[in-house]
């Protein structure tokens, strides 16, 4: 009996198929799963890198007749999807406005930190683990009750970095994205330049080579609206960072639309966040916010407003789930061709 229920608990692993609830949430689905990636064939098809773990979270009476917004949450450095839920509370949002959460995991295997490598070569061509993210999203789009018009990516130190590199080299999937505490796409292109972007920003060096990755995505890119969230007191991934992102998206968006004008900076609100005061800024092209900056004033290095019991996390607000939630559900993209029917 006990080797059956053994083989049966590796089934459900293997096939994705739900075995977990969440203990907070009755009748909601947290599932757990392991992707692969259709692309790899003979030999490699056994490789581990071309699998990918990961959680997707469902709200409490969802069916195949819905079509949720979809959150993909990339955790950073020495997290994992459950301690990333618990701490964001995202899935508790998820159930109260009824949108699905999808939960990326990077293994042990791949970084011994649970580090995305956001600085590969591969990744900053939007193959190796970009890539295998975002076919992961597009499998999950299509076999789960999904809106593929509202699907955003929203990431955090190292999942912030791969974010953004989504945004930029999938743009296409994604109606809108969040970065918190993150760096820029192209940043660095090693682990060396990767420690030195986030203590210092990145090298003038390493921004002409981003610059020149920009401009050999394809014209059919789009560019994709973002939230950038950082802390001013982050000493893990100095602040300068995020005005990098900003002049780089910045600069991304009127080159994709030149005809559209340059993006234009509101005045910088100070704003009550219910415990950290913080700034925040917009950028806007033909009256459309395109780009916004938060930062919050005595942060470091956690989740803005996330449970403190989890590391990485600060429970003074503001509530940056909040926040990136009532950013990115402002967009949604648009479908130019029919999505091919769910399956499973």
């Amino acid at each position: 009996m006990l080797r059956l229920l053994r083989r049966w608990f590796k089934h459900k692993i293997r096939t994705g198929l739900p075995f977990l609830r969440s203990p907070e949430i009755g009748h909601s689905r947290f599932l757990v799963a392991r992707f692969k990636d259709p692309r790899a064939a003979g030999f490699f098809r056994h490789s581990r890198r071309f699998e990918l773990d990961y959680r997707l979270y469902l709200p409490s009476g969802s069916s195949r007749r819905d079509s949720l917004p979809l959150i993909v949450m990339l955790h950073g450095c020495r997290q994992d999807p459950l301690s990333f839920a618990e701490g964001t509370r995202m899935n508790t949002l998820a159930e109260e406005d009824r949108f699905a959460v999808l939960y990326p995991a990077q293994s042990k295997r791949s970084n011994p930190l649970r580090c995305w490598n956001w600085f590969e070569s591969a990744s900053l061509t939007g193959q190796g683990e970009v890539g295998l993210i975002a076919r992961l999203i597009e499998q999950v789009t299509v076999r789960r009750p999904i809106d593929p018009r509202r699907v955003f990516v929203v990431g955090m130190s190292a999942g912030g970095a791969m974010a953004c590199i989504l945004a930029v080299r999938h743009s296409r999937l994604f109606a809108a994205c969040a970065i918190h505490s993150g760096v820029m796409y192209g940043a660095a292109s090693s682990p060396l330049q990767a420690l030195d972007a986030m203590r210092s920003g990145p090298s003038a060096a390493s921004i002409d080579q981003a610059r020149r990755l920009v401009c050999e995505v394809g014209e059919s890119e789009v560019m994709v609206p973002t939230l950038v969230i950082h802390g001013d007191h982050d000493t893990t991934v100095n602040p300068v960072n995020a005005d990098q992102i900003i002049e780089q998206l910045k600069a991304r968006a009127e080159s994709i639309d030149p005809s559209a004008g340059e993006l234009l900076a509101s005045d910088e609100r100070c704003i009550d966040g219910g415990g950290h005061t913080y700034r925040q800024q917009d950028y806007a092209q033909r009256g459309r916010i395109t780009l916004r900056k938060v930062l919050v004033e005595g942060l470091g290095h956690a989740w803005s407003g996330g449970d403190a019991r989890f590391e990485f996390n600060d429970a003074n607000g503001p509530d940056a789930s909040r926040l990136i939630l009532d950013f990115v559900m402002q967009y949604q993209r648009e479908i130019r061709r029919i999505v091919a029917a769910r399956a499973g």
